[in-house]
Parts: C-alpha cells; structure tokens; sequence
C-alpha cells in the first residue's frame, strides 16, 4: 500500500485563502477551517493525483483514506494542535480486502474515530499505524534525502534500532530525519522486519528496493 501526506500543497493551499500556517514541534496547528482543506488536499486532489498516476504507471490504484471503513482510529494528540490526532490502531480489513483483489490502496493521512471526529495525522505515523496493522514485512519511507547521514555526512547503508536512537540522543538526527527514526523505530518494536529510508527521486527506486539493491538506509532490530 501507499500512504502519503501533501504538507507542502496543504500550505499552498491556505496561504491562497489567506490562511497563515501554524506549526507547533512540528506539527501543523489544525482548526476547523484547516480540517476542511486537510480533507479537500490530502483526501482531494493529492490523493487523486497520485491516483491517477499510478493507473498511468499500470497498478490498479484506489484511493481511500483513514476515516474509509474506521481504517485508522485516531484520538486528540494535543488541545493545543488542534484537530491533530494520535492514531491508535488500524482496522486493516479494508486493506485487505483490496489487495486480495489486485487493487493498489492508496492512503491519505486523514484518521477519525467512532465518534465521526476527523484529524489530521502526521504522515510518518499514518503509515507506521498502518503498516503494523497490515502486518507488513517491509516499511519503506521516501523523502528527499540520500538515506540516514552521520555526522560527517556519509551514508549509513544499515542501522539497528539501537544505533538509530543513538543518532536522536547525540544531535545528529533532528527534525524532519528524527521524526522518520522515531516512526522507524516504533515500526521495529511492533514486529515489522525492516524499514528502509530511501531517496524518493531515485529512478526505479521501489523496483531497485524491491530487488535488495543497496539504496538509502535499511533499519532492523539488530544488525
């Protein structure tokens, strides 16, 4: 499957209506005005057009959020946030029953509960929440880095958990590396194999990962 977010088209969008983003530890403040274009981007046009791109790319590609059949169950993660929520578990029948039948599912970071409240959710744990409910062998995280740096700046082909949180405790791995360490880390302690932070500009980079080419950073328990 594929989970996605869209915070850079999320910002774009606002900033068009004359709303200002606010982020708060890195995590974007959401009213109730920023819920309604959280649903019209995420669950919208980026969902969409990822869609559809896949279908150009010949997989049969289906569109769906967390709110679609409770697959994501979220709670409030901070008042001060907002509409922002901690996903708590992920109901993977619905993921099931597309893969069963060939389909693509393609995930857009928009959670709710059984409540009817919807909530924004940080992509990085969307797809940690779903990858541990689906009981996936392999989390692959693409982003626009080579792989995990140290703190020379060299590649680090192959992390353990342990070795990783190591990088968080000394500073070398901040912000937006730290948040992907912390949802790799959380994939490895709830069962899943290996999760790989990879350059997502890599030609053929699913293909070549797929085929156990050395490519980014490939993280396990232990090494």
């Amino acid at each position: 499957m594929v989970v996605h977010g869209g915070g850079k088209q999320m910002t774009r969008f606002l900033a068009e209506r004359g709303v200002e983003s606010r982020f708060i530890d890195g995590l974007r403040v959401t009213t109730p005005e920023t819920i309604d274009g959280v649903l019209k981007v995420f669950a919208g046009s980026v969902n969409k057009q990822l869609v559809a791109s896949m279908i150009a790319a010949g997989a049969q590609a289906v569109g769906i959020s967390g709110i679609d059949a409770c697959l994501v169950e979220a709670e409030l993660l901070r008042p001060d946030l907002g509409q922002v929520g901690r996903p708590m578990r992920c109901n993977p029948g619905l993921l099931s029953a597309l893969t069963d039948a060939g389909y693509l599912p393609v995930v857009a970071c928009v959670a709710g509960d059984r409540q009817g409240r919807i909530f924004n959710v940080n992509a990085d744990q969307m797809a940690v929440t779903c990858a541990s409910g689906f009981q996936a062998e392999r989390l692959v995280f693409l982003t626009d880095v080579e792989g995990v740096l140290d703190s020379r700046k060299r590649l680090l082909p192959v992390l353990s958990l342990e070795e990783s949180q190591e990088l968080i405790r000394q500073g070398v791995a901040t912000g937006g590396m730290q948040a992907k360490l912390t949802a790799a880390g959380e994939a490895l302690r709830n069962g899943i194999a290996e999760v790989v932070i990879a350059p997502g500009s890599a030609e053929r980079v699913l293909e070549r990962l797929l085929a156990s080419e050395p490519l980014g950073t490939r993280l396990v328990r232990e090494v």
